[in-house]
């Protein structure tokens, strides 16, 4: 069963496998207060449309086992979406693939939704930032309530998710009550912020609060790094194993700010490995730095990854310094932002009008006249789509 009373919300990313509703228990059995999923496969710009037995399942078992969707899960978006492509195609379908999620999300009870932020391939960066936030405007406008949670990323190629970027974004999307952040401890590290020591820990903290702010943020994501400090690298590592070390984790558990937070577990493995972590994680509330458990853990931990770390610190010293920083490709042949947004207006009315229905499902609960009245717009849509 979930545990109820802890004030930090640690969880993990979850399958899904043979049907969304299995979702909430796969994360009960783990004994999870939070937890994330994929809502339809994260390698397809589609998936199926929920069954209605799916959809009323799962809200049956997370009021079971005392999930709120406000508060204690964050699906994951999917891997192809790019918001800020320059590309027409990448661009639209990556438009398209937002709202179904977003909408997914509504269906579900979940308020809260994690997304990658894209990467400029080598374009204006000012550009895609903008062509970003103009299409998160875009999908929040064709919804109802869900909050859109960008996620930092580690700095590979030409990945947008620093600190910078995520403020640059949020300071141009217009509703601001509906975006937030999500930090990864490895991307965080990897892009070369040390969070192994209460000095380092803080300076970051401070650093986030001074460029984006805590009301912005919606999560954590719990991962040790399996590459150095900087690698700008994004693999993940049990906790403790890696470059990071089980200290970083336990500041994090001590944390107020994070009180109340889907702290999630993308972590390597099966569930039972990260069954052990989420108790891991819970037995370092209250604890400090030289506490005898959490120095013989530390010890424990770090010597069971030491291989691993070895093999990557070697990769990452024998590597040359013979990257060069990204051309930008010319500003003409980047994607005008007329091109997305003569496309989306093409859908934009059903857009909304999906969402209005669903809002008059939502207010008329056992009243038959909205459901009729939601029935009567979904047939006029299918009818425009024929």
């Amino acid at each position: 069963m979930t545990r109820t009373n802890l004030a930090y919300k640690v969880g993990a990313h979850v399958s899904t496998a043979k049907g969304v509703q299995n979702a909430v228990t796969n994360s009960a059995n783990m004994s999870g207060n939070s937890f994330a999923l994929f809502l339809k496969s994260q390698r397809q710009w589609t998936g199926r449309k929920y069954d209605k037995s799916e959809v009323d399942e799962f809200h049956d078992l997370c009021k079971e086992h005392k999930y709120s969707g406000k508060t204690d899960i964050l699906p994951h978006g999917s891997y192809l979406i790019n918001l800020a492509s320059p590309d027409a195609n990448t661009a639209y379908n990556s438009l398209k693939g937002f709202i179904d999620d977003l909408q997914r999300c509504e269906l579900l009870g979940i308020s809260k939704y994690n997304l990658h932020p894209g990467a400029t391939v080598g374009y204006d960066k000012k550009k895609c930032i903008e062509r970003l936030a103009a299409n998160i405007d875009r999908g929040l406008e064709a919804t109802n309530f869900v909050q859109v949670v960008l996620e930092n990323m580690a700095g590979q190629g030409t990945t947008l998710g620093d600190l910078d970027d995520l403020a640059a974004i949020i300071d141009l999307v217009k509703n601001k009550e509906r975006v937030g952040v999500c930090i990864d401890t490895c991307h965080t590290f990897a892009a070369g912020y040390d969070l192994r020591d209460e000095k380092s820990f803080n300076k970051f903290w401070k650093q986030f609060d001074k460029l984006i702010g805590y009301k912005y943020l919606a999560g954590i994501h719990l991962n040790d790094s399996k590459t150095p400090l900087n690698s700008n690298r994004d693999l993940h590592e049990n906790i403790g194993y890696g470059f990071l070390g089980l200290e970083a984790f336990r500041l994090v558990m001590n944390k107020p700010e994070l009180e109340g937070l889907p702290l999630i577990l993308e972590t390597p493995g099966e569930d039972d490995i990260r069954a052990e972590e989420v108790k891991l994680l819970e037995e370092l509330i209250g604890k400090e730095a030289d506490d005898e458990f959490v120095i013989n853990k530390s010890q424990e931990l770090q010597k069971l990854g030491e291989k691993n770390r070895k093999v990557e610190q070697e990769k990452m010293d024998k590597k040359k310094k013979t990257s060069k920083p990204e051309k930008q490709k010319p500003l003409e042949r980047c994607l005008e932002d007329k091109h997305v947004l003569e496309q989306f207006e093409k859908d934009a009315d059903k857009y909304v009008r999906e969402r209005d229905m669903m809002s008059e499902i939502m207010k008329g609960e056992g009243d038959e006249k909205p459901k009729k009245r939601a029935k009567k717009v979904k047939e006029e849509i299918k009818e425009e789509e024929l």
